[in-house]
């Protein structure tokens, strides 16, 4: 018999587990102690997630505010469309468990590459698309030019052009 998912118990557990990670850092927190501060069952929370790291990227991305769909930004204006995505905060009612926690996510990432990829994944993807669609709908509109010939094949193409069109800095000397 499957049984189903507690919307009631997965927050529960998303706010017990940003406690414990933010006091007693991502390591040194069980899922057992998890458990134990949600008043849920170690079986509850891995009906939910299938091991500790899954649960601290949905922690992380849910204290960042990235834990649904970007939503789609289109103003007709394509200033204020990139101010929009540009200007992006995270929630400030989660300011302070942030805080705490940024600096254990870190190293947390330095030592497990694999998690740090997937949190890097999935931090700067999101805005990245949402960019490049804001760009391409303003080139379909007309708002920005693009011509064939500036376009680059791929990033190495691009900085020989970036480079090229710095301006030479006087020597102060």
């Amino acid at each position: 018999m499957v049984r189903t998912r507690s919307p009631e118990a997965h927050e529960k557990v998303i706010h017990a587990a940003l406690t414990l990670f933010g006091e007693r850092g991502i390591d040194a927190t069980s899922m057992d102690a998890i458990a134990r501060a949600a008043a849920v069952s170690k079986a509850t929370i891995y009906n939910h997630w299938h091991d500790k790291e899954a649960l601290l990227l949905e922690v992380m991305l849910y204290v960042n505010g990235l834990n649904r769909e970007p939503e789609d930004i289109d103003t007709g204006d394509l200033q204020r469309d990139l101010a929009t995505i540009l200007s992006r905060k995270p929630p400030g009612e989660f300011a302070a468990a942030r805080d705490r926690m940024m600096p254990g996510l870190i190293a947390y990432s330095a030592v497990h590459p694999e998690f740090g990829a997937t949190w890097r994944r999935r931090v700067m993807k999101p805005p990245q698309e949402c960019l490049k669609k804001v760009l391409r709908r303003a080139i379909d509109r007309g708002q920005l030019p693009l011509r064939e010939r500036h376009r680059p094949r791929n990033r190495r193409d691009l900085l020989p052009r970036l480079h090229a069109s710095r301006k030479p800095v006087a020597n102060s000397q």
